[in-house]
Formats: structure tokens, C-alpha cells, sequence
């Protein structure tokens, strides 16, 4: 999202973001769901600080069936509901530290994800998280080709 340097009445340097919505396209500001209902593309400037996501990057709680989509759904609650931030980091770390557990490939993102939750950057945070997406990904594509060529190279007689 571009960031414009603004200044305001006094000539002190104010950044603002604009954000193009398209039109039927949903993006969340602090948790509430803005929708564009008209036929064109709508340009919103924000000048103040706001957990704002467009509807690429939000992810559904039913979206999040494996566990790094839990993850980063985990994570997207801290940044989107700062009223109930406590209760969704303690979720986002058990996820984090059970799929780290279990993918020790992982760790060097997982540890990435954790530095830039400690320093509360929670947006850049989800960007490395969809890292961890794509290597679950990468992982189960690995696994499952393996199977098939174990599959394909087994005697069916046993």
C-alpha cells in the first residue's frame, strides 16, 4: 500500500495511506468490514494509525484448516482486535510453537514471525507468515508426490 508524506497545517511531516478499493472488494479497519458498493474504484487516504487489511489478505476462521492457515489466522486476530489481543497471541504462539514442533524446517520463519510479534509489528508479521503457508504447502506437495511414486513402484501382489 503506498504511503503519501502529507503536511499538515502547521508544516510538520504527516505520513498518510492510500488505499484504492475496487469496486465489490472488502477490506477490515480495526475489525470493521468497509465494502465498496459502487461501480468504481474508491481512494481512501488514512491519516492516523489503523490495523487495516484488504480482502487478499484476510483469511476466514473457516479458511483456516491446516495449521499454518491456523497460524496466520491467529495472528491476524492480534492485529485486527487489539480488545482481545492477550487471548489471541497465546492461541497464535500455541500454533506457532506445535507447527515448528512438527516441521523443524520451519524454524528460521517461525523465529522471523516471533522477533517481529515481540517488537508488536503484527502486520509484518503476517507477511512472513504467508511464508510459512507457502512451505506447508511446499512440504505436503513433497510428501504426497513421494507416496505416489512409492505407490506406483510397489508390487501389488505384496
Amino acid at each position: 500500500m503506498p504511503v503519501f508524506i502529507v503536511l499538515d497545517g502547521e508544516g510538520r511531516v504527516v505520513m498518510a495511506l492510500k488505499v484504492q478499493i475496487k469496486p465489490g472488494q472488502k477490506l477490515v479497519i480495526n475489525g470493521a468490514v468497509l465494502e465498496n458498493a459502487s461501480a468504481r474504484v474508491v481512494s481512501l487516504l488514512v491519516h492516523n494509525q489503523v490495523s487495516i487489511l484488504r480482502q487478499q489478505d484476510i483469511l476466514t476462521q473457516d479458511e483456516a484448516i491446516t495449521p499454518a492457515t491456523r497460524v496466520y489466522y491467529a495472528l491476524q486476530c492480534v492485529y485486527l482486535f487489539p480488545e482481545d489481543r492477550s487471548r489471541h497471541l497465546i492461541l497464535f504462539k500455541d500454533f506457532l510453537t506445535s507447527f515448528t514442533d512438527a516441521v523443524p524446517s520451519s524454524r528460521e520463519i517461525a523465529e522471523e514471525i516471533f522477533a517481529l510479534v515481540g517488537d508488536e509489528d503484527y502486520f509484518k508479521a503476517l507477511k512472513v507468515a504467508r511464508r510459512l503457508i507457502t512451505h506447508e504447502g511446499d512440504i505436503l506437495r513433497h510428501v504426497e508426490q513421494r507416496l505416489a511414486e512409492e505407490l506406483q513402484h510397489s508390487d501389488p501382489a505384496g
